[in-house]
């Protein structure tokens, strides 16, 4: 296969939700995993570094920019296959295999498995980004995780200079977590760069495509939008209808118009903590390993940070949404040093207020929290 063409790079702002970042140093397309994994083994031959961008949406690109090389995975299809194992009787039982490449859009690919009838990523409807990007966090949003249907991730070995398959076992998932978030090559980028993604889906329970049920509501309050009790299913087109109003309303679905939605969604996971610590009124979810996960949110609101925190400043130009206080937004003209100033204030803040230290779930390029 010949070299992919190169260009000067752009400016990483125009390609991330937070539209923040200054130029990349080398920009290369790939439109497919074959176009993917060579350009990335033609940079590192090089020695240069790299950056692998899909939808950008869990970036935040230092003002400086990236000295490296930009690898953009857009694209590459998607193949349906019967899934080979699992069969009723001596006949397939109807589940299927889905592999998306890593370029493909996430919501595009989920609304087609809400059309297909494939139960088990309607939940996470409206996600921006990549397809590639969601094994790498672990993705997960009302109640559900990339987890609980990915049987296997091909990847491209930097160290390994090879291609691997990983079924979902070996992918150690935790809570937005994964061995391709945890496995590094240098400080820019993972060992591991995602070529593609697959999926298993039952047979559809219930009637066709958007019709048939979805996988258990496992989230109290989509529960309590569709109607029906926790542990209970609702119809496939529903259910994404449901999850797409609740995240426009905290300004999580994606709208040039809408400044809240220039973001990178979540900022701060929800941290894991000794049930001591857990501050009293906050939410507490008990851990298989003794610990409790409570709310970012929470602390961020009772540490003092209300919705829209930094409007009231002069000349404001980054602030927490509006809508949702996990969400830190540029109001535009804003500098990636803003949005970390920001950051910081409210990390500090929740330290200050209750000895919690948040930790930040986007990626930082070059930039340190």
């Amino acid at each position: 296969m010949p070299e992919q063409p190169s260009t000067p790079g752009p400016r990483l702002a125009d390609l991330t939700t937070l539209r923040l970042g200054g130029p990349a140093g080398r920009y290369v397309a790939a439109t497919t995993p074959e176009e993917l994994a060579q350009a990335v083994a033609v940079a590192d031959a090089a020695g240069e570094a790299v950056l692998v961008l899909g939808g950008g949406s869990n970036l935040v690109v230092a003002d400086e920019g990236f000295p490296g090389t930009v690898v953009h995975a857009t694209g590459g299809g998607v193949r349906v296959e019967l899934a080979a194992e699992g069969s009723v009787g001596g006949s397939v039982d109807g589940s299927v295999e889905v592999t998306v490449a890593a370029g493909e859009d996430w919501d595009g690919f989920v609304a087609r498995a809400v059309a297909e009838g494939w139960a088990g990523v309607e939940a996470l409807s409206g996600i921006p980004g990549t397809v590639g990007a969601t094994p790498v966090q672990n993705v997960g949003a009302y109640g559900q995780e990339v987890a609980q249907t990915i049987a296997r991730v091909r990847v491209w070995d930097r160290t390994l200079r090879g291609e691997r398959t990983f079924t979902g076992a070996e992918c150690r998932f935790g809570y937005r977590h994964s061995r391709f978030k945890a496995d590094r090559y240098d400080a820019w980028g993972s060992r591991h760069v995602v070529l593609e993604v697959t999926f298993r889906f039952a047979p559809p329970v219930g009637g066709p495509g958007e019709h048939a049920a979805s996988a258990p509501v496992a989230y109290a309050e989509l529960a309590r939008t569709l109607g029906v009790e926790v542990g209970q299913r609702a119809p496939l087109g529903e259910v994404r209808a449901a999850v797409l109003g609740l995240r426009r309303g905290k300004g999580m679905v994606l709208d040039a118009a809408d400044h809240d939605t220039w973001s990178a969604g979540s900022f701060f996971t929800n941290p894991f903590v000794e049930p001591d610590r857990v501050p009293a009124g906050a939410p507490s979810y008990p851990q298989p390993d003794g610990r409790v996960k409570t709310s970012a949110a929470w602390l961020i609101e009772h540490a003092g940070f209300a919705k829209g925190h930094g409007l009231d400043r002069p000349g404001a130009r980054v602030s927490l949404s509006t809508k949702h206080t996990l969400a830190l937004t540029n109001r535009g003209g804003a500098s990636t040093a803003d949005l970390l100033d920001l950051a910081r204030e409210v990390r500090e803040g929740v330290r200050a207020a209750f000895g919690i230290e948040l930790v930040n779930e986007p990626v930082t390029v070059g930039c340190a929290l």
